[in-house]
Order: structure tokens, then C-alpha cells, then sequence
């Protein structure tokens, strides 16, 4: 899958967001990168996607003027799984839904519960 298609993809599944989803984001910005840094291996072990910023629920007053939080999609280590294109599609978007669910501050198990991990 080439870039423009794995981005077309990521796109779709933001498109297709349930309107409780869409009505909670605040300030988050979503790329797509080709590797994460070594730094961000170091630091998190292997990675699909990573979500940085400071999710929702931790916001307070004091939130106001910050910069975007941001989730990046990681194309290669996708790639790397060697998936078929179909299984490849629904990985990106459980990819996508977590990291937006941890913007929204659900923790991993939850995730995982409702099909997002």
C-alpha cells in the first residue's frame, strides 16, 4: 500500500467516526509518518500509532491556547505485518480508534472491551 493509499484509508475511518466521537475531540490534529523516531521506540517499544498531547479528561481550566495534541500513524511498521490489504485496512482503523480513544481518555482495557485495541 503506498502512501497515498494508506492516508486514504486513515481517512476514512476519521470520515466514518460515530457523531459521539466527533462532538468530544478537541484540539487533535492526526498524520501520518512512515517510522516512528528511535526516540519514540526507546521510549514506548514498537508502534502502530501513538497518541501525545494531553487527553480530555486531564484538562482543566487552565487548558487554553495549547498547541494541537497530535496522533501519528506509523505507515511501515503497518506495512510490516504483512497482512492481506483487507486485514490491513481494519488494522489501520483499530490503530486510529485507539489512539483517538486515549485523546478521549479511555484506558486500554476499555479499548480493548469495546473493540478499539
Amino acid at each position: 500500500m503506498n502512501r497515498a493509499e494508506f492516508e486514504a484509508v486513515v481517512d476514512d475511518v476519521l470520515a466514518e467516526l460515530p457523531e459521539w466521537v466527533v462532538d468530544q475531540i478537541d484540539n487533535l490534529r492526526v498524520v501520518v509518518e512512515e517510522h516512528p523516531s528511535r526516540a519514540q521506540i526507546e521510549q514506548h517499544g514498537n508502534l502502530l500509532g501513538l497518541y501525545e498531547g494531553v487527553m480530555l479528561a486531564d484538562r482543566g481550566d487552565h487548558y487554553f491556547g495549547a498547541m494541537p495534541d497530535k496522533i501519528t500513524i506509523f505507515r511501515q511498521p503497518h506495512l510490516a505485518l504483512r497482512l492481506s490489504p483487507a486485514r490491513l485496512r481494519r488494522q489501520i482503523r483499530r490503530t486510529v480508534l485507539h489512539e483517538i480513544g486515549h485523546h478521549l481518555g479511555i484506558d486500554d482495557d476499555r479499548l480493548h472491551e469495546i473493540g478499539w485495541g
